[in-house]
This record gives C-alpha cells, structure tokens and sequence, in this order.
C-alpha cells in the first residue's frame, strides 16, 4: 500500500511541476476565505482523489480542495486526509519549498503518511511507526537527532508572529531556520531541527503527513499542553496551535 500511496503523490508532484516550470499556464484563483489556489492545486487533487478511490474505494478521502459536510465526516473512523498542494506561496515564490501531503488516519491517528517535494525531488513516507526518505533512488530510514544548540525550524511565510517570536524569547540559546511547507515536519525526522512551534492557524490536511512522519522518525506532536494531536472528525478542520519536538 505506502509504495502505491507514495506513487500517487509521486504522479500529482509531476502534474504541479508541468505548471510550476510553465509548460502549462499558470491559473490562481481566490478561495472564499481569500487563500490562493492555483490549477497545479486543481490537478493534484485529481490525481490523488481518483487514485485513492481505485485503491480503496471503501475509505472516504477529505482534501483541501474538496472538503466533505459534517453530517458525512462525522462518523468516520477512517479517511485519507490530502493535502493536493502544500505551501502555495512557496509554489508561487517559485522557491522549492512545497509538497504534496497524503495520510492515512485510523481512529484520530495518523497511522501512514507521505510527503513528496516535487522540485527537491524527494519523497518522505512513514507507516507502523517508522519513517523513511528517497532520495537519488536510495531509502533512508529517518531517525530524529539531539542536538545542542537546538535547531527551531519556523514556517517561512508565518514567521511575523507576536506569539511565536515571544515563545522563541523563552528557549534557551538555539538557531533559527525557515522552510516552507510540511518539510518542517521532515526537517525534524531527518534530525536536521529539534524544534517545530506553530503558534498560528493551521488545518488537518496541513499536518497529518507531516504528523505520520514524525511520529515515525521518533519524535512527537502535541499541542502546548502537552496533549496529542486528534484528527478524529469535528465540525471545524483547524488544529490547535502545536509543537513537534524530540521525545
């Protein structure tokens, strides 16, 4: 199943990189809470939901770019959660740092995930509590890294935060980095950061790869009370503000 799902997000990178590089023309739109979506976000999720749905046409799927109504999602114990097109204003920046996110949550965990960076070329999955990168046609299995000083990645396009920069203020002496997208979440399994806050708005398809990742490499996700992160369905798809951190 993950090498199928990772062949999914590996064909929708393809379908973004055709408009990212400009062999198809670039469409941006405004959603009606005045986000960008671009017709890469369009074709990805095409290809993500169809696939999914040949696959396992008994799962339900909740994407970004096509969100289900609560009487439906409220009974769900499983789903696939995607997210077409991570980091749109990284995609439109033009600066690589953006990916396609697909997780597989099982009773509010997610249990498999997969991260793939188009432009970078590399693809991050996690399944039964393990984790891996491909990279260069090599598998490498993610383990998270201690490190003193600690590295606190930040997103790259919310990082004007009062919140955040006051929850830096209180950590002992670390090194700032910013990245786009959910690679926060794998700069952490690679063990290249210890730290990632998010003191700001996020949704569920935002983070249950990322999540999946994370908790494959070894490290955890949880909210600043120290609780889990839940993605069993509510009415509202935002998570609460989060950190991932070494265990």
């Amino acid at each position: 199943m993950i090498d199928k799902i990772c062949s999914l997000a590996y064909t929708a990178g393809c379908a973004i990189i055709q408009v990212y590089n400009g062999f198809i023309p670039l469409d941006i739109q405004k959603k009606s809470d005045n986000s960008l979506v671009t017709n890469a976000d369009f074709s990805a999720h095409k290809i993500i939901s169809e696939g999914l749905r040949i696959l396992t046409p008994q799962i339900p799927i909740l994407s970004e770019e096509e969100s289900d109504l609560w009487i439906n999602r409220q009974n769900w114990t499983q789903y696939w959660l995607v997210d077409p097109l991570d980091g749109t204003a990284e995609f439109l920046n033009h600066n690589d740092e953006f990916t396609v996110n697909i997780a597989l949550i099982q009773s509010g965990i997610p249990v498999l995930g997969v991260i793939y960076a188009p432009a970078l070329k590399k693809m991050y999955y996690a399944i039964k509590d393990k984790a891996w990168k491909k990279e260069n046609g090599l598998n490498m299995q993610l383990r998270v890294k201690n490190r003193q000083p600690p590295i606190v990645v930040i997103s790259r396009s919310h990082n004007n935060n009062k919140k955040l920069n006051n929850y830096l203020k209180t950590l002992p002496k670390h090194q700032v980095i910013k990245m786009g997208s959910s690679l926060k979440f794998c700069m952490v399994a690679e063990g290249k950061a210890q730290i990632y806050p998010r003191l700001g708005k996020t949704h569920i398809w935002d983070t249950g790869a990322g999540h999946a990742i994370a908790i494959g490499s070894g490290a955890k996700m949880t909210n600043f009370q120290g609780e889990h992160i839940d993605y069993t369905p509510t009415h509202s798809c935002l998570n609460p503000e989060f950190i991932v951190s070494l265990i």
